[in-house]
């Protein structure tokens, strides 16, 4: 009776519209709404989610079948199946649901089984909604009929990261369940600690429906680990398994950090757990999905209070029940836009059903929606308010804006920490009330003070913990010593060792460390063989003189630097015996000639200065050459005090003061270079030898021989290792023409020690690359951070200065000195000088041009006046400068001086008589007063 009311619905719903053809494929005769529309569900019922959820779903589907506004006469019909969270049993009931002709599904809630489910939605273009099914590879292209309802892992794994990073932390261990959502999950998880420098240290994966004996061996595991942060990954009844058995083992104690994805805070809203379940659970941390409150989500949270106060519903509204709330909405709106459109519910045989053996399988049965793929356009375009907040899918298919809120586990309940999302990073005010970062703009950290940990202990967790004896490689060296040794006995000392205990005697917790030599003792060994072991977990951890190189730093990380290096080259001096002519050799040849120069202007400038005034300088030409070069450079011995002018005794002054700084400055070097050896360097730098093609001295091991042969392009049949210092000495010494070398290239510290202790050596040129020594840890480990901050106390202290007078104090070579410096002095020592005698004489000069044009333009002569008259075949210029040049020789006596004075008040007395001159008088007035006044 029942198959026939079904088939009485089935005709009086799709006769109307279809009639099948010969060949039984459906095609439309008319374009009218359906009075029915299936849709399916694929839950596990007895989930914490799926429970939830499955109320919430059909409420959503009698909201709508209610609202004459949202399909109008158009009824959902849901076809709801359970998939018992198997991956075989999820995808018989999802192929049964597919045959009852829906148009869309909502679920599956696994990711494993969308996995499986969403190629059979691609061939028969069936979309998919899911809401709980969070695994990031489900949004690729190949599951195009794939749309998450939800977050994606992506966004849940870049806020746990968030968080870690906050907390300073550098490692976490992963627990997850091995499984497509487990695992990509994880991956995912790696790829964003990436990005803010932590890593996960270790995976332990859990069987799905894993047994107590399997969870107790991977706790068992974690224990032992140095690692005490830990993501778990899974779902929530392996989960809560788990965390109890964690805390019966003592993984829940202080110092440890527990931080699990969002299926914890699903069991929480859910109101599921017992009092004596949330005990186990204290200390967590735990992400729950963000819904923002709104009218529609409260009013239907009042319905669901009346539900379980009806005893029809005994779980709680969760995150997770709003979105599957929200996916019939979007279904529901997606169909009627469809419609609206002019789309059809319309199914049809499949083109290349799939067959075995050449018989039909029962996947041939099923048929394709023919609006699949519009109705699937809709679905991406459609955006409403649902009750979880605004709907809207992005490129990926995915729900936009997700947020997380970060929950805490104390007490009875939990309460919310902070915040997340993409738009405003982490947070700890409502996402809502906060502006967004942009691109080039970071965040603040937040600080999380009212977190609970493990242990009911406020104090944020270290994170790890050294729980075994750590192996340090120490190289053994053959040379060098002072900065790292081993002895027989297996002792290791040196300056690099001391530091290296200093530093950890400073560490806020106690380590267990132990010393391994590394190397035969016959040589020492290969540095960046020395640094691989500790990616080979050989070694915990590398000290001694070890720099810090790009090559290294890929592969380990490095503390902070506790000794600034640098590539030097040193070489053999030869000694400069004095000579006749050693007495020019304090300045260069170019100074030399700048002082004679000058000599010469000087006496040149005072000449012209008091040519005039001073009788010493006046006299036959040939008299007045040698007055001028014997005043200027006897100013080299002693002052002159026969200057008259001013403007002279100024120019003197000056002159006098450069003539102190050159006899200072020449009396000084002179003296070094008669009583000193001078040592002369046959090598000038590293760009000699780089042109030349003399043997090159290197340090067995170091990375000398790769930066040279590599980085210079000198030929590595042109460098020769060295293990010691006396290598280095005896190699110099010999030279290159006798099976020596030319130069030794090594690190400053190497060749500080060594000049100190040998003579006859000097650096030439200056250090040509930067290097650093630090001790080596594998990448992100948590102790190069700890590390670099002790060394950093250690230099502010002083205490590393006096590690390294203890073990490096350099002494002074008694015969000589190493430091090879120019003997002469130039005119770049000396030009400052030279420009402000210049600048004074330039001046005094350009005065006294204009005191003498001034003087020329008022004084009249006789001589002068009968000279212009006797030279009136000249040019009116050639005459004027004629008169210049003679009243510049004119000695300027007192008889001159008398004239230029009576000739400035005889023009002021006709000035002043212009001024008072009276009327024009008549010619007799003039006569008679001419009668009356007698003459003088």
């Amino acid at each position: 009776m029942d198959y026939l009311v079904v088939l009485v619905i089935a005709f009086s719903v799709f006769i109307p519209s279809y009639c099948a053809d010969v060949d039984g494929n459906v095609r439309n005769i008319a374009n009218t709404k359906p009075a029915f529309v299936n849709v399916g569900a694929l839950l596990v019922f007895n989930s914490t989610i799926g429970r939830v959820a499955k109320t919430a779903i059909e409420l959503a589907v009698k909201d709508v079948n209610n609202n004459a506004n949202l399909l109008n006469d158009t009824k959902l019909v849901l076809h709801m199946v359970n998939s018992n969270c198997n991956a075989f049993a999820g995808t018989a009931e999802a192929l049964a649901l597919m045959e009852k002709d829906v148009v869309a599904i909502v679920g599956p809630q696994f990711s494993a089984l969308a996995h499986v489910v969403s190629p059979i939605a691609n061939e028969l273009q069936i979309p998919l909604l899911s809401f709980a099914a969070t695994d990031p590879t489900l949004t690729s292209y190949e599951y195009p009929y794939f749309i998450r309802m939800t977050h994606s892992d992506v966004s849940q794994m870049e806020a746990i990261a968030a968080f870690v990073d906050s907390c300073g932390w550098r490692e976490v261990v992963a627990v997850y369940i091995d499984d497509d959502y487990g695992r990509n999950g994880i991956s995912t998880l790696g790829d964003a600690l990436t990005t803010v420098g932590a890593r996960i240290t270790n995976k332990a994966a859990m069987t799905p429906g894993v047994g107590q004996s399997e969870m107790v061996d991977i706790l068992a595991n974690l224990a032992s680990m140095d690692t005490r942060v830990f993501v778990v990954h899974v779902y929530s009844d392996a989960g809560l398994k788990l965390i109890s058995e964690a805390k019966d083992i003592g993984l829940l104690s202080t110092g440890y950090v527990w931080i699990t994805t969002d299926w914890l805070s699903s069991v929480l809203d859910s109101g599921l757990l017992e009092a004596d379940s949330m005990k186990s659970l204290q200390g967590l941390i735990s992400l729950r999905p963000y819904t923002p409150n709104s009218g529609q989500q409260n009013i239907l949270r009042e319905r669901w209070k009346d539900l379980q106060t009806a005893d029809m519903v005994n779980v709680s509204l969760n995150a997770f029940a709003l979105y599957a709330y929200d996916s019939i909405l979007m279904i529901a709106h997606s169909i009627n836009g469809y419609l609206n459109q002019g789309g059809n519910i319309s199914f049809a045989k499949q083109s290349s059903p799939p067959s075995s053996s050449g018989t039909k399988s029962e996947l041939a049965a099923l048929k394709v929606f023919q609006g699949g793929a519009q109705l699937r356009k809709t679905i991406l375009q459609t955006n409403f308010k649902g009750v979880a907040g605004p709907v809207q899918l992005d490129k990926r298919r995915n729900l936009m804006g997700s947020t997380f809120e970060i929950i805490n586990v104390a007490g009875t309940g939990f309460h919310g920490i902070g915040y997340w999302s993409h738009r405003t990073g982490l947070i700890i005010t409502l996402p809502e009330n906060t502006v967004a970062i942009s691109d080039n703009q970071s965040y603040v950290k937040p600080n999380f003070s009212d977190i609970i940990w493990p242990g009911e202990s406020k104090t944020l967790p270290r994170g790890w913990v050294h729980g075994k004896q750590l192996v340090i490689g120490v190289p053994r060296k053959t040379g060098f010593k002072e900065f790292v040794a081993v002895n027989g006995s297996g002792v290791v000392t040196g300056f690099c060792v001391d530091v290296f205990i200093a530093a950890v005697k400073l560490l806020p917790y106690k380590i267990q460390y132990t010393f391994k030599p590394y190397g035969n003792g016959n040589s020492t060994p290969n540095y960046d063989d020395l640094v691989k072991q500790v990616t080979l977990q050989k070694f915990d951890a590398v000290i001694g003189d070890v720099a810090i190189a790009a090559k290294r730093w890929k592969i380990v990380d490095f503390t902070q630097p506790y000794v600034e290096s640098g590539l030097v080259v040193v070489v053999p001096v030869r000694q400069i015996r004095s000579n006749a002519w050693a007495f020019l050799r304090p300045f260069t040849v170019e100074m030399w000639c700048t002082i004679g120069a000058f000599f010469v202007i000087i006496g040149v400038v005072v000449w012209i200065l008091e040519h005039r005034s001073n009788q010493e300088f006046r006299g036959h030409p040939k008299e007045q050459v040698c007055n001028v070069l014997w005043f200027a450079f006897s100013t080299m011995f002693f002052t002159h005090g026969d200057t008259v002018s001013t403007l002279g005794r100024a120019v003197l002054i000056i002159w006098l003061f450069v003539v102190l700084i050159i006899n200072s400055s020449y009396t000084a070097n002179l003296s070094a270079i008669l009583t000193a050896q001078q040592l002369s360097p046959t090598i000038q730098g590293i760009g000699d030898l780089i042109r030349s093609n003399s043997p090159i001295g290197y340090q067995t091991g170091s990375f000398v021989r790769n930066y040279l042969s590599e980085e210079l392009d000198i030929a590595e049949s042109r460098l020769f290792p060295f293990d010691s210092a006396e290598g280095y000495a005896k190699a110099l010494s010999l030279g290159p023409n006798k099976g020596g070398v030319a130069a030794i290239v090594d690190e400053l510290p190497y060749i500080q020690f060594f000049l100190s202790k040998h003579c006859g050596f000097t650096i030439v040129g200056g250090e040509f690359t930067k290097r650093e020594w630090g001790f080596v840890f594998p990448n992100k480990s948590p102790l190069t951070t700890d590390m670099s901050t002790t060394i950093l106390s250690l230099s502010e202290s002083g205490k590393l200065q006096e590690i390294h007078d203890k073990w490096l104090k350099i002494d002074i070579c008694d015969s000589q000195s190493n430091q090879v410096e120019s003997n002469k002095f130039g005119l770049k020592l000396f030009w400052g000088v030279f420009l402000m005698t210049g600048i004074v004489c330039f001046i005094a000069l350009l005065i006294f041009l204009c005191r003498m044009i001034w003087q020329f333009s008022r004084y009249t002569d006789t001589d002068f006046e009968h000279s212009s008259h006797s030279s009136h075949s000249l040019s009116s210029g050639a005459r004027a400068l004629k008169s210049f040049a003679k009243f510049m020789d004119k000695r300027e006596d007192n008889e001159t001086k008398k004239k230029l004075k009576r000739k400035r008040s005889d023009k002021k007395m006709i000035a002043e008589s212009e001024m008072c001159q009276p009327e024009p008088v008549t010619s007799v007035e003039k006569s008679s007063v001419d009668q009356t006044i007698p003459p003088l």
